[in-house]
């Protein structure tokens, strides 16, 4: 029964992160969405509003897993906590490519144990990122298309934009 983690900041969840994680779960028996809490990075959302935001669209769009969670501190310690052998990351760009390979290369060293699988994104997502759904939303844009409707809410609460 394979297990994996798919961790991410999800600063909000978007289609492309749920896209990876539907995609993850066809293949993986038991997936866990881990959320991380980096100090040293910057969130519009706090770890708890962002566990409630996942709850919330996989919940609209239909999508089970086994759990999400937030973590802190070395992703291969997250993983081997919640016994899982891989950890799943979506690929949007040469530029990801390059940050992954060289986080997969760090976490093989910590971890030999623990592999890194690669999903390439959808390609209608493989523009979007959370960084660009928040601007958007905060100059008073439609992300609709980009995030469930129950994130889209929550992001013009704390832009005080229309919804």
């Amino acid at each position: 029964m394979p297990k994996a983690l798919y961790p991410g900041s999800f600063d909000p969840i978007t289609y492309g992160h749920l896209d990876i994680i539907e995609r993850a779960e066809k293949i993986f028996d038991d997936l866990i969405v881990g959320i991380v809490e980096n100090p040293r990075k910057e969130t519009l959302f706090s770890p708890a509003e962002r566990k409630e935001l996942a709850l919330a669209a996989l919940e609209e769009e239909g999508i089970g897993v086994s759990k999400v969670i937030t973590f802190d501190g070395l992703l291969v310690n997250c993983a081997k906590s919640h016994d899982r052998e891989s950890i799943v990351r979506g690929l949007r760009a040469n530029s990801d490519f390059e940050y992954e390979f060289q986080m997969a290369l760090t976490n093989r060293d910590l971890a030999p144990n623990i592999e890194s699988v690669f999903l390439m994104t959808s390609g209608e997502y493989s523009f979007l990122s959370s960084s660009i759904v928040k601007e958007v939303k905060e100059l008073g844009g439609d992300v609709s298309t980009f995030v469930p409707r129950v994130v889209e809410k929550k992001l013009a609460e704390k832009f005080s934009v229309p919804d």
